[in-house]
């Protein structure tokens, strides 16, 4: 059986690859590490918790010994690496968490990782799985990101990020460490964590609430739904060749204001409201700091190397999110309320 583990497993994107991976794959078993933090939700993995090849181990992967540990008690095949801290406004307020955990605890993972498989790496895989904010942002006249963009990261998230996707490069080029990365356009879909812009403007449009629209809402953003990103590294995890990056992306670009307006119009028609009820919600607020104007993903490469391409039209994509949320209230109250926090807590210090 292949032991692969999933780093940041119960996460909005990694819950998704962890069910995908338990379920399509029952010869592998998968490790789901998590260190539970405010986005970490074992809720999002409770279907497939109780499958014979699924454990979960709480961890953090900034603790480099405990790392160098698991990898040599379980002998692990692969590493699929999503554990990060991911809010941009997050890291402007407190970057250091971004620094421990997108670059130290990668280079932990890295380490560990080495030292296990360096008689036989050819046998092995450690996939990265970044964000395209490395590469900074974009004018409207701009082409797309490629794999060949130099990277010019903004935040102190995307600067995060971008160390170490250097990182796990650095690891394949001096130590012959079999990796692949991939950077990948905005994500949406069910369990998103309620303070990325769609699940929280949902919640906030079923409350009446303000919708917070940051500048003019001219800011451009590619979107992808978050189980044609699952797909997409499924193909890369089993298909890529060591060393390589792909990009993510869904060829589909809204401008921030135009995707609240539309989400408005869907949620008001769930909801049995007039047309455009909610549209005095929006606020427009101070732009965030260092605001990136446009990024554009060209996924040309994975689909012609790879055969990939994105199966979930947004509209469809769109109307299925928005269900779930609406659907899902007992979720959704858990998550805002911190509920869910507070019972896993007592879980694991045994009270």
């Amino acid at each position: 059986m292949k032991k692969i583990l999933i780093t940041g497993g119960a996460g909005f994107i990694g819950s998704h690859v962890v069910r995908h991976f338990v379920t399509k794959y029952p010869q592998y078993e998968i490790f789901n590490l998590d260190k539970l933090t405010y986005a970490g939700n074992l809720e999002n993995v409770a279907d497939v918790e109780h499958h014979s090849n699924y454990r979960f181990v709480k961890e953090d992967i900034t603790d480099g010994d405990r790392m160098l540990q698991l990898f040599r008690s379980e002998q692990f095949d692969a590493v699929i690496h999503l554990a990060a801290e991911s809010h941009v406004d997050r890291s402007i307020a407190n970057p250091v968490d971004f620094i421990l955990t997108n670059v130290a605890g990668t280079v932990n993972l890295l380490n560990a990782a080495r030292a296990i498989w360096q008689h036989q790496p050819e046998t092995h895989r450690f996939y990265h799985v970044s964000t395209d904010e490395v590469y900074g942002s974009l004018s409207f006249e701009d082409q797309p990101f490629t794999e060949a963009t130099a990277y010019d990261p903004h935040s102190p998230y995307a600067a995060s990020k971008a160390a170490s996707d250097h990182f796990v490069r650095a690891f394949h080029d001096t130590h012959k460490l079999p990796v692949v990365i991939s950077n990948c356009s905005n994500n949406y879909g069910p369990n998103q964590f309620p303070e990325k812009l769609i699940p929280l403007f949902i919640n906030n449009i079923k409350h009446n609430k303000p919708l917070p629209v940051y500048g003019s809402g001219l800011n451009v953003r590619d979107w992808l739904y978050v189980e044609d990103h699952v797909a997409a590294i499924d193909a890369i995890f089993h298909k890529a060749k060591n060393g390589e990056t792909y990009n993510i992306g869904g060829n589909n670009e809204w401008a921030n204001i135009n995707l609240i307006k539309r989400l408005i119009a869907i949620v008001d028609e769930k909801l049995g409201r007039s047309p455009g009820t909610s549209l005095s919600l929006i606020t427009c607020v101070a732009d965030r700091a260092g605001h990136d104007l446009r990024y554009a993903i060209n996924a040309s490469k994975l689909k012609s190397d790879l055969g990939w391409e994105p199966t979930v039209k947004f509209t469809e994509g769109f109307e299925k999110t928005v269900e779930w949320y609406l659907r899902n209230e007992q979720w959704l109250e858990s998550v805002t309320s911190g509920a869910y926090q507070e019972y896993y807590r007592k879980m694991y210090e045994g009270r």
